[in-house]
């Protein structure tokens, strides 16, 4: 345990609650760490080479870790291990040459023999073997390559079986993800020979099949128990003095920028527990993009025992914009209030329309309580990463039929039908009983489609923006630095994000209309790109007037279903607009045929136009926009912050200013301001 290293690991706990079961996320590495630590997620460069062939002299690799990969690769479906032997070194190149050798090649110097009555005689494994690879590094118009300059693959001992080969150990490695979970059940009194069956139970696989032996398991928890006896108090020590410095970080970020808010929690012994904060850059996109929030709990620290959560919302390029942080010492529903309160005062006391978050009976709680009036939704996509988890074992190899079924069911349009096609679903795969559908289930108001298709969600939960909210977080965890220095990354990645401009990359007309060149003139490209997806499709529908005045469409291959077009205003059943704030091609589709060559402005939400900045009218002051002092007054505001935001300069300057003005009205005496007040008015 390296205390100075601050781990984040996405969190496995599975949202039914037994401790027992833990999630791996579809997409994740399975073979390095199962993926879950982020400083691993930096996928190796073996998979250019395919094991299957053998290594030959002249036989060139990047760098001498890919030749290293390639051939462990190779012995490994041979049936031996390998090892590194010697390296030569100079002064220009560097290292310049590398042995890799076979497990069994020279033979051991014997030993001096310990002064005891009965030494232990142990068989040494080298035997002369000289299979081996030799590398050399060459310089080549400037790149540094790896060529083979020696190779053989003749033994002089019998090659493993592959049942055998994988006991070598070489091959037996504890993943990082595993020593997550031995140390857990170690800590809950389970003795080895019950970790390895639990594990091997969890993973779904034969008895002795796991990567690695009980012997490895043993060796692992007695040299983790005594780090730990070691070091205990040290961390505990540590963790304290680095939250204090965490907080110092946050005073003195407080003092250098007036717009950064942060607030704190301590337990009944006055310790530190929960965290927040925010930037002024993210409470003033949050006027604008604030409509939908994505509440994100993926990671936490096992360094430091801490959950981290982040808030998200979604530009009108498409882009995540960081709203706000915490860490919180657990997750329970009092934790998560803490969080949403403290983000509920940043904020200015603006709820969100709609928040989106993972499955955790926790946040469900707390966010019925402290945001009444925003619309919870927890993310699908999250769901079905976790169905692989869930099902494969119980399923076996109908888990590809049910997860097809599975996600056609999530996206039905109609309760009635979600209703009907999951009891089909539940008697069909016989999963009446499986916890994890009755847990689904009893959240269904939460995730299908058919629920949630009348929640604004600004398209936050496609794939891409949670794949952009993905590599933003693992940007950032991806370092091992204590809190401080965690604290310092996020501020600097959130400054850069603001500052950057966006490459507005030019976009062309692929049908010709009038109303697609409109719509190119007022949408960003990101939110055009969508709409004009949706025309180019709209033309695979026929259209059939209806005596009610309605429209029935139908795909002219029979992809959908017919979908119900009510005019003015248009309304479509698939309700895509209702939820994604751009109009369907089924809209469009009618629109054309009416002949309309622009879009009505209605159509054009403030958060999908090119015009948008990070800030927005207040209801109160357009009520008040009567008084002409007030309009006055506002309309010179509203340019001050559109003309200050457009450079770094600009902001620093007019903020010192406004600060200097604000300090002298505030040290103005009231009668005086009630002086001017009354000469005004009259």
């Amino acid at each position: 345990m390296k205390p100075s290293n601050n781990i984040w690991i996405r969190r496995q706990q599975c949202p039914c609650g037994d401790w027992k079961c833990y999630i791996r996320y579809e997409g994740d590495d399975h073979t390095a760490s199962g993926s879950q630590l982020v400083k691993m997620e930096t996928y190796s460069s073996q998979s250019s080479y395919a094991p299957s062939f053998t290594p030959y002299v002249g036989q060139i690799y990047k760098t001498d870790t890919d030749a290293f990969q390639h051939y462990s690769n190779f012995a490994r479906k041979t049936g031996f291990s390998i090892r590194k032997a010697r390296s030569t070194e100079s002064h220009n190149l560097g290292v310049y040459r590398r042995d890799y050798v076979c497990y069994r090649s020279g033979f051991n110097q014997p030993r001096k023999k310990a002064n005891v009555e009965h030494p232990r005689e142990r068989k040494s494994v080298r035997c002369g073997c000289d299979a081996k690879m030799y590398l050399t590094k060459e310089i080549v118009d400037g790149v540094a390559q790896w060529y083979v300059s020696q190779f053989s693959n003749i033994h002089n001992h019998e090659l493993l079986e592959d049942d055998q080969v994988r006991l070598l150990p070489a091959y037996r490695k504890i993943q990082e993800a595993d020593q997550e979970r031995i140390l857990l059940l170690s800590k809950a009194g389970f003795p080895v020979n019950r970790i390895v069956k639990v594990l091997e139970l969890e993973k779904g696989v034969q008895p002795g099949q796991l990567p690695f032996i009980e012997k490895d398991v043993r060796n692992f928890v007695r040299t983790c128990k005594k780090t730990i006896q070691e070091n205990d108090t040290l961390l505990t020590e540590k963790r304290e003095n680095d939250t204090l410095e965490f907080l110092e970080a946050c005073k003195a970020m407080a003092e250098k920028d007036f717009e950064f808010v942060y607030d704190y929690s301590t337990d009944e012994n006055g310790k530190v527990e929960n965290i927040a904060w925010s930037y002024g850059q993210s409470v003033c996109a949050y006027t604008m993009f604030g409509d939908v929030v994505f509440f994100d709990t993926a990671y936490h620290s096992i360094t430091y025992g801490l959950l981290l959560g982040t808030w998200f919302g979604m530009d009108n390029h498409g882009k995540p914009i960081l709203l706000g942080c915490v860490l919180l010492q657990d997750e329970t529903s009092r934790s998560f209030a803490w969080a949403f309160q403290s983000f509920h005062r940043f904020m200015r006391g603006r709820q969100p329309q709609t928040i989106v978050t993972d499955m955790d009976t926790a946040i469900i709680h707390a966010v019925a309580n402290e945001l009444p009036n925003t619309k919870h939704v927890i993310c699908l996509w999250h769901i079905i990463s976790k169905l692989s988890s869930w099902f494969t074992v119980p399923l076996g190899l109908h888990y590809g039929d049910f997860r097809s079924e599975f996600e056609a069911t999530c996206f039905l349009e109609r309760i009635e039908e979600f209703e009907h096609q999951w009891n089909h679903l539940v008697t069909q795969y016989e999963l009446g009983s499986d916890k994890h559908m009755v847990l689904l289930y009893t959240y269904r108001e939460y995730w299908p489609f058919c629920y949630i298709n009348n929640y604004f969600l600004a398209r936050m939960v496609t794939k891409e923006f949670l794949k952009s909210m993905s590599t933003f977080l693992k940007k950032i965890l991806s370092s091992q630095s204590c809190l401080q220095g965690f604290f310092e990354e996020i501020a600097t990645a959130v400054s850069i994000d603001y500052q950057k401009n966006d490459d507005i990359q030019y976009t062309y007309i692929k049908t010709c209309m009038p109303v697609e060149e409109h719509a190119r003139s007022i949408l960003t490209p990101y939110a055009f790109s969508v709409l004009q997806n949706e025309l180019v499709l709209s033309m695979q529908y026929e259209i059939t007037d209806m005596p009610d005045g309605s429209y029935h469409l139908r795909h002219y291959k029979g992809l959908d279903k017919a979908l119900v077009i009510r005019a003015e205003p248009i309304q479509c059943s698939c309700k895509a607009f209702d939820y994604s704030g751009i109009l369907c091609r089924h809209c469009l589709r009618i629109l054309v045929l009416k002949n309309c060559f622009q879009l009505p402005e209605t159509y054009f939400l403030p958060r999908w136009r090119s015009d948008s900045n990070f800030y927005s009218v207040d209801n109160q002051n357009q009520q008040t926009g009567t008084d002409e002092r007030v309009q006055a007054f506002h309309t010179l505001s509203t340019s001050l912050l559109s003309e200050s935001i457009m450079t770094r300069e600009r902001f620093n300057y007019v903020r010192r200013e406004l600060s200097g003005l604000l300090e002298n009205v505030r040290n103005m005496p009231a009668i005086i301001e009630a002086a001017v007040l009354g000469s005004l008015a009259g």
